[in-house]
């Protein structure tokens, strides 16, 4: 396999430096937690091998009250991106074909590139609201078609598939034999998602989520897989053992112990991020530069330049940096144009996002060609 670093982590906030940005709005995260903030009693933990697919009372916290699933259902891995990498790998080859939503979050494309396999692109439309269009994905399954691969809530336009739009994309998948994957990192980020795991509606649904963006764990490096399928699963921790047998024994049980008491950090997250979010619909409301489709899920948007001729967007993004300390994720971050950009909303407190918010509206009007 070729590896190839992405923009997305090459230019990420902690590889430029945490330090060198004031005003960070390229997060896709909420804050992060401090270890004094967790309650935790790690004391009798025991620094061993454990097992392989995970904790088991971690795996079962996981999937608790999520309909029908159980602990048998879910692999932990080292973050959602550990899961994208093992069923990636596990399921493709060069001769198979995977569907794809674009945007997105860079590892769902470049691990199958990476392999090698044929993949069409189903791209989203601003113009649409970032609308799934499932009709374009069945007319593009073809006979070696292995995996289809989506996110909800999106990353990073926030776009919340509808109920009736994952039962056909279900059927779709079942009706096919193909393996539906569900990025759902986002579910419990601002916006509560109402439904349990896709993976709980099929068998031939595969959801992953992680720690990371919901909850300001993304240090710990968990995260986890969901299916129902016994022998995908099996191939899936054989995948994992080949990588790093197990995740560590001191992660997993911070991560247990946190679970048992996350509704406690919820509130607490989401009163800040619905804060913030706020601040962000009035702002956007008064920027005329900028247009945008209000999230309906996650802590990230994917606002454009209402009329992209007239900046400079080279210029938009030194200023920000350099000027004004403030970081937001530029369009090739996932393959799209520079005049659209990720704006995070749930990482810094209010104060600091309402003048990162100023500071681009600053670095937008010395940017405008004259």
């Amino acid at each position: 396999m070729l590896y190839l670093r992405m923009p997305i982590e090459k230019e990420s906030p902690e590889e430029v430096g945490y330090d060198s940005i004031r005003y960070n709005l390229a997060e896709s995260s909420v804050t992060d937690l401090k270890f004094e903030e967790l309650n935790l009693d790690l004391n009798s933990l025991k620094l061993e091998y454990i097992a392989h697919r995970g904790n088991p009372l971690l795996r079962k916290e996981i999937v608790a009250g999520h309909g029908t699933l159980n602990e048998n259902s879910v692999l932990v891995t080292n973050g959602a991106a550990g899961a994208l990498f093992i069923i990636n790998t596990a399921l493709l080859n060069k001769e198979d074909h995977l569907i794809v939503l674009r945007p997105n979050y860079s590892t769902n494309i470049e691990v199958p590139k990476a392999i090698g396999c044929s993949i069409t692109y189903i791209d989203l439309k601003f113009e649409e609201d970032w609308r799934v269009r499932v009709h374009e994905i069945a007319n593009a399954v073809r006979t070696n078609t292995r995996l289809i691969s989506i996110t909800t809530p999106h990353n990073p336009t926030g776009m919340l598939m509808t109920g009736e739009e994952r039962k056909l994309l279900i059927a779709l998948a079942e009706q096919k034999n193909i393996f539906l994957l569900v990025d759902e990192t986002y579910r419990d980020t601002c916006f509560k998602t109402s439904y349990p795991y896709v993976a709980a509606e099929s068998k031939k649904v595969i959801s992953v989520a992680s720690l990371s963006k919901a909850y300001g764990l993304p240090g710990l490096r968990i995260g986890w897989l969901i299916c129902q399928d016994d022998l995908i699963m099996e191939r899936f921790l054989a995948a994992k053992e080949m990588i790093y047998i197990s995740n560590s024994a001191l992660d997993e049980e911070v991560s247990y112990q946190f679970l048992k008491q996350k509704d406690s950090f919820l509130k607490n997250i989401t009163s800040r991020c619905q804060q913030n979010f706020t601040a962000l619909q009035k702002w956007l409301h008064k920027e005329n530069s900028l247009e945008c489709v209000l999230p309906e899920g996650g802590v990230v948007c994917f606002p454009r330049f209402r009329n992209p001729e007239k900046i400079d967007t080279e210029k938009f993004y030194q200023e920000l940096v350099q000027n004004y300390k403030t970081m937001v994720g530029p369009g090739h971050w996932f393959a799209m144009p520079d005049y659209y950009f990720r704006l995070g909303f749930g990482w810094v407190d209010y104060g600091t996002f309402t003048q990162g918010l100023e500071n681009i509206s600053e670095a937008i009007r010395k940017s405008e060609k004259v």
